[in-house]
């Protein structure tokens, strides 16, 4: 199945269409690290991370992992780990996942450099849940959980998401 994200905040796949929240620096081909981009692209969708202390886990069919409070995501493209998982405390800069807004209660890793890893070229392009104010991501592709739990329900190993360029 194929998600089609539009540089105008709507995406949408054959059950239905939503309204999404994109990157604070636009939609761009050429995405790199700190830009506040969504990268243009076709990306499968790897694996969910969710907030087991706060809500069941998603119905999917992609592979699905909780969230630990010690569970973070390296960005610092000097760093080996760099847009891979990391455990903190850790000593380069990354994203910590067990945030208190809520915004990371549902992670979709998407395949966005990681096959392979080219250092500065982005990390940590997610889908997740937005904020109440459809305030824009740091790069990522953000729903409001409802719609991204029913999102959630018709994807599978073979789903990917393709933002389109403007």
């Amino acid at each position: 199945m194929d998600i089609i994200v539009h540089s105008d905040g709507q995406l949408s796949w054959p059950g239905g269409s939503f309204r999404c929240a994109l990157g604070r620096g636009g939609v761009k081909a050429d995405k790199r690290e700190g830009d506040g981009a969504t990268p243009v692209g076709r990306f499968p969708l790897r694996h969910v991370l969710w907030r087991a202390d706060r809500l069941p886990r998603p119905e999917t069919a992609l592979p699905t992992d909780p969230i630990a409070p010690d569970d973070g995501w390296c960005d610092d493209p000097a760093d080996p780990a760099y847009n891979r998982p990391v455990k903190r405390p850790f000593a380069a800069s990354h994203e910590e996942l067990w945030r208190a807004d809520g915004v990371y209660d549902v992670i979709v890793v998407m395949g966005h450099n990681d096959d392979p890893v080219v250092p500065g070229q982005g990390s940590a392009v997610f889908m997740h849940v937005a904020r109440p104010d459809w305030e824009p991501t740091a790069g990522c592709v953000a729903l409001p959980l409802p719609d991204l739990l029913r999102l959630l329900k018709d994807c599978g190993p073979d789903t990917s998401l393709t933002v389109l360029a403007p």
